[in-house]
């Protein structure tokens, strides 16, 4: 068995056999797919994992060599982490530094705690709103709250993908002057 030591948070696309995107597993766990041949390395990382016997590149991406049905969640699901993926880390009013989320209907009046009514904020806007609708108060959002959709947010979440992903997850492939940096 392989010394397993990969960077920390390095982690590893799984795709099922078909080439259709399941998760994101750590790259220990994609490792040991490829050892007990359940699935093949389609693409490499960065680095290789060195046994007594072998050597095996660090995978990015690998595919299951059987098929599994899996039974997809119909929506994503809601946490401040994945407020802030959505909205770019920026405040919905003022486009500043968000740093909390604030809901657009005031909980305190019946506003939902879901994707349509919560936004990403700056203190400084939502201590200023307090318990008001930006209606009220002559605001307006730069976006329109809603629930992210596609295969990315189904299988990251508010993971930050790998460039190398960008071909199963139907993400734009990073600029070349991004990856130099």
């Amino acid at each position: 068995m392989p010394d397993i030591r990969p960077t920390v948070g390095s982690s590893a696309l799984v795709l099922n056999a078909t080439y259709e995107p399941l998760c994101v597993v750590s790259v220990r766990r994609a490792t040991i797919l490829v050892l007990t041949a359940k699935a093949e390395c389609v693409s490499d990382g960065d680095g290789i994992l060195h046994s007594v016997h072998q050597n095996l590149p660090v995978p990015s991406v690998v595919r299951l060599t059987r098929y599994v049905k899996v039974p997809y969640r119909t929506h994503v699901g809601l946490s401040r982490r994945a407020i802030f993926a959505r909205d770019g880390g920026r405040c919905a009013y003022c486009r500043g530094s968000a740093e909390t989320i604030d809901h657009v209907f005031p909980r305190s009046r019946g506003g939902l705690h879901a994707w349509e009514n919560v936004v990403a904020a700056c203190a400084k806007c939502n201590h200023s709103k307090g318990d008001k609708t930006p209606a009220e108060l002559g605001w307006r959002l730069h976006a329109i709250p809603a629930a992210p959709r596609g295969v990315a947010w189904r299988v990251l979440g508010h993971r930050t993908p790998d460039p190398r992903w960008a071909d199963w997850l139907d993400l734009p492939a990073a600029p070349a002057d991004a990856a130099a940096a």
